[in-house]
C-alpha cells in the first residue's frame, strides 16, 4: 500500500529526480512553454508554483531570492523570474501553470503534455506579424541599395544591353523537334 506515499518517483533516485524538477523548472521559466511526459508535467506543477510564489514576496526578497535560486541556477532565468513572471502574476493567488494534454509519443507510448505559463499562450499570428514588420525595412533598405548601384552604371553599358533583346528577336528560331518522343516512338515499334 501507498500510503503517506504523496510524489511519484518517476523512475529516479531522489537525488536524480530533484535534478530532473529543477532542471524542468528552469527551463520552464525560461521558455515559458515545455513539452514533457504527463507525469514529469504533474509533478513539475506545484514545484513551479512554489517557486512563482516564493518570487512574489515582497518581504525579504534577498531570502526569496536565495531560497530560489538554490532551485533555480540560472542566474538570469532567476532574474526573469523574479523581474517579469512575479509581477504578472502578482493578483493571481495560485494556478500559475497550465497542462494541456498532446497524447501519446511515436516511439513508447508515453503520454506527452505542455506544461505552460499562464498568459504565454501561443499565438501563431502575432509572431507571422512581427516576423513581416521587420523584413518591410529590411527590403526597404536593399531596394535603396540598389537604386544608385545602377545609377552608377556607364551609359554604354545601358546601351548595349538594349541593343541585345533587339537583336535577339531579329534572328528566326529554329523549329525544335520531340526528339525524345519519337525515340519512344520508333522503340515501341
Amino acid at each position: 500500500m501507498r500510503h503517506r506515499a504523496a510524489h511519484r518517483k518517476l523512475g529516479r533516485t531522489s537525488s536524480h529526480r530533484l535534478a530532473l524538477l529543477r532542471n524542468l523548472a528552469t527551463a520552464l521559466f525560461d521558455k515559458e512553454r515545455i513539452r514533457t511526459t504527463l507525469p514529469k508535467a504533474k509533478e513539475l506543477r506545484p514545484w513551479a508554483e512554489k517557486l512563482i510564489t516564493l518570487a512574489k514576496r515582497e518581504d525579504g526578497r534577498v531570502h526569496a531570492r536565495r531560497l530560489v535560486s538554490r532551485d533555480v541556477q540560472d542566474a538570469a532565468v532567476a532574474k526573469k523570474l523574479f523581474d517579469t513572471l512575479a509581477p504578472r502574476f502578482a493578483s493571481r493567488p495560485g494556478g500559475y501553470t497550465r497542462i494541456l494534454k498532446l497524447g501519446a509519443r511515436k516511439g513508447d507510448g508515453a503520454e506527452m503534455a505542455i506544461i505552460e505559463l499562464i498568459g504565454s499562450e501561443f499565438q501563431p499570428g502575432k509572431k507571422e506579424a512581427a516576423k513581416k514588420e521587420a523584413e518591410k525595412p529590411a527590403k526597404e533598405e536593399a531596394k535603396a541599395a540598389d537604386k544608385p548601384a545602377k545609377a552608377d552604371k556607364p551609359k554604354a553599358e545601358k546601351k548595349a544591353k538594349a541593343d541585345k533583346p533587339a537583336k535577339a528577336e531579329a534572328k528566326p528560331k529554329a523549329e525544335k523537334k520531340p526528339a525524345t518522343r519519337k525515340k519512344k516512338a520508333d522503340a515501341a515499334e
